[in-house]
């Protein structure tokens, strides 16, 4: 957007000035950090290239092209500049964290975020450049990218693919139009190839969907069989829902729970084998297609086996009583102590130093007369709030 053309003449310590003005001419990217990158035709559509032809934008590139000491030089105070920066400071501030440090938002920008919150999104990409402060130029810019993820494979799933037969069109005489308006599609998928191409992606979200599941159900029998343990033993189960060691008479293996953890980490890799058997075909129908079939219903079938057997079996569970009345559990509460002596007036550095010595010297006594009523934790569940949402969510 800047014409390199205006800082050509100028000397180093006039570009080290111009380099740090609140109207960026350079934009600098860290070697961890990854920008995003669009088709150039996207960006010149945007208010802030359309002025700008594309000749001029090759214009610009050639004369940083045929001038490398000028680029020499810049790299070169930059480098001061990151140099000066680090002795200074050795912080290095997430981008989360420059929301708190930088401080609050001039009205200027408060004006631009409750604008930007009205328009669309088009106009949203319009007014990225408007703010004064590159923090918030970044998470509009990232949330705007964010949301048109999501709107691209919505529109992608929300065209009607009827009528492309085998990827080639139909000689019968079908009101492709009349089935669209029927079935409450947005759109056609208007070329019959493209529909065919379409094959395969519905199967891989449904996927996708099926697998976040299983995730959790994973993880669920992961932790139910780390509690089931000899070394912890916070739960059991009826002796119909585990099994005994071949050789050790006294063990209760959770075999249900290890069961459905191998089931849904099998459905995990559903979303794998569908992008496999797709990856290198041609347009157009093909039998490989057939497997996904077979894929995505073995793997509604297999999770939803998963949800009734947990379902079943979570139901038959028995929490031991009194757990952390065991000793070895007493260190538990250090950060209650802690919050009380901070609640009580002490900074937090002196509570900490403090809670460490008493540890020390063995006389910590933990505070285990305790509370949370935050909203979510353990004294304040919020299940009625939790069963609604579901309930909402389902129908």
């Amino acid at each position: 957007k800047i014409d390199p053309s205006n800082y050509l003449e100028m000397d180093r310590q006039a570009l080290s000035k111009a380099l740090d003005s609140s109207r960026k001419i350079i934009r600098t990217v860290r070697q961890n950090r990854s920008p995003v990158l669009l088709n150039s035709d996207y960006a010149l559509k945007t208010d802030n290239y359309a002025k700008i032809t594309k000749d001029e934008i090759n214009r610009r590139v050639k004369i940083l092209d045929d001038n490398p000491k000028f680029i020499e030089l810049i790299g070169s105070i930059l480098s001061d500049k990151a140099k000066e920066k680090m002795s200074m400071d050795q912080t290095d501030l997430l981008h989360e964290e420059t929301i708190y440090a930088a401080g609050f938002a001039s009205e200027k920008d408060k004006a631009i975020m409750n604008k930007f919150h009205e328009v669309d999104w088009e106009e949203k990409v319009n007014l990225i450049d408007k703010f004064s402060e590159e923090r918030f130029q970044y998470f509009a810019e990232c949330l705007i990218y964010d949301i048109l993820y999501l709107n691209t494979a919505y529109k992608i799933n929300n065209q009607n693919p009827l009528g492309s037969a085998a990827g080639y069109g139909s000689s019968f005489k079908i009101d492709r139009n009349y089935t669209t308006k029927e079935l409450e599609f947005e759109t056609l998928k208007f070329n019959v190839v493209a529909a065919q191409m379409n094959r395969g992606k519905i199967e891989k979200s449904v996927a996708i969907a099926i697998s976040q599941i299983a995730n959790t159900l994973s993880k669920f029998s992961s932790d139910i069989c780390f509690y089931m343990t000899q070394e912890l033993n916070f739960i059991s189960f009826p002796d119909e829902l585990t099994t005994g060691s071949s050789i050790m008479p006294h063990k209760k293996n959770p075999d249900v729970f290890e069961l459905i953890r191998g089931k849904c980490n099998a459905i995990q890799s559903i979303t794998n084998e569908l992008n496999l058997i797709t990856t290198n075909l041609t347009s157009g129908y093909h039998r490989d297609m057939q497997l996904l079939k077979e894929k995505i219903i073995e793997g509604i079938n297999e999770i939803k086996k998963c949800i009734e057997l947990t379902s079943y079996s979570i139901k038959k569970i028995k929490i031991r009583k009194n757990i952390l009345d065991d000793k070895k559990y007493e260190y538990s509460f250090t950060v209650e102590n802690l919050n009380k002596l901070v609640n009580s007036g002490l900074s937090f550095r002196d509570a900490y130093i403090k809670i460490s010595e008493s540890i020390k010297k063995g006389n910590y006594i933990p505070e285990k007369n305790i509370e949370h009523n935050l909203i979510g934790s353990i004294n304040n569940l919020c299940l009625e709030e939790i069963r609604a949402k579901m309930k909402n969510y389902f129908n």
